[in-house]
């Protein structure tokens, strides 16, 4: 009788005995392998779920995420465990652990699965006028023979390539330029915007994408409502409600390039009434607080948590180097 304990994800000499158990007698490992498998797919669910989400730029450090990891293993190998989703009775079924009225069932070897190729049906071309994406259902069919779709019908997806921003320093860089000419048409300081970009975008880590993957190049996390008729990309996003955190789904708008971006900003805020105050401020620190008052965000801590990029000495070292190159002969 197989009795190995598996409960802990960090268990390897548990995985070990399971795998002997399996080889020598399939039957008694066939419920653990299950749960196992159950557990890995829940695992996927949560890192997608995670990845979904913003984050707290503030609270994140790579320290804190290694442990949010080891936990999230752990909860799902708990959650298999404790009912799950009940997946670890499907795949007994498919592994060959019985069917219907405990008729035994054979199960699938992996030559079965090798011998049903996988193939993309051709779709016919949209028209013009249809916007077509990655997230359009393409059927796939297990019978279908693999040389009865032409290899041209499968194209690879092309993705616009995202300019080279791996970490803080390149961030403020790269969109020093940019920041400059949407500060002079605001009357504000292009440190203060850049700061403001880098909390919505995550340090351009954590930029809006589009439906098909590509980037939308929002730095400023601006939606599109009925005034916007440019490309949108629609994304789950964190909003306040009486200071309550709320999951929503939102459309934001998309552009072209992070130049474009800079600019719509300016032109957002210059053509809204209610963040004229913002703009006759004189100060980051006021600038950022009128915007918070005006309902730029829902978020009750956003001026401070932009005002806190802007105080990091790493920040202004950079920012002070970016000056200082300018005003050299």
């Amino acid at each position: 009788m197989y009795s190995a304990d598996t409960s802990v994800y960090t268990d390897f000499q548990g995985l070990a005995k399971l795998r002997t158990a399996a080889q020598k007698d399939a039957g008694d490992a066939l419920e653990e392998t299950a749960q196992q498998f159950e557990a890995v797919m829940m695992q996927m669910m949560l890192k997608s779920m995670r990845q979904a989400s913003f984050g707290e730029e503030m609270m994140e450090s790579d320290q804190s995420l290694f442990y949010r990891d080891m936990y999230d293993q752990q909860i799902a190998i708990h959650l298999a465990k404790s009912g799950g989703l009940g997946l670890t009775e499907v795949i007994k079924r498919q592994l060959g652990g019985g069917g219907v009225e405990g008729v035994q069932l054979p199960g699938k070897t992996l030559s079965d699965y090798r011998q049903q190729a996988v193939t993309m049906v051709p779709v016919s071309k949209a028209s013009s006028a249809d916007k077509k994406t990655n997230s359009d259902p393409v059927a796939i069919s297990p019978l279908m023979n693999r040389s009865s779709v032409p290899p041209a019908s499968v194209a690879p997806v092309q993705k616009a390539p995202d300019p080279s921003i791996d970490s803080p320093e390149a961030f403020l860089r790269h969109l020093w330029p940019m920041a400059q000419e949407a500060a002079i048409l605001l009357g504000q300081e292009p440190d203060t915007l850049l700061a403001q970009a880098a909390l919505e975008s995550g340090w351009g880590q954590k930029m809006i994408r589009k439906g098909d993957g590509n980037n939308s190049f929002n730095l400023f996390g601006i939606k599109a409502d009925q005034r916007w008729s440019g490309d949108k990309a629609i994304v789950p996003t964190l909003e306040y409600e009486d200071g309550v955190a709320v999951r929503q789904k939102a459309a934001f708008r998309a552009y072209d390039s992070f130049a474009d971006s800079f600019k719509d900003y300016a032109a957002f805020l210059q053509s809204n009434p209610r963040y004229q105050p913002a703009l006759q401020t004189v100060d980051g620190g006021s600038y950022l607080s009128s915007l918070q008052e005006a309902g730029y965000a829902t978020d009750p801590r956003y001026a401070e948590k932009i005002e806190a990029i802007l105080n990091r000495p790493e920040t202004k070292q950079v920012l002070a180097q970016l000056k200082s190159t300018e005003q050299r002969p």
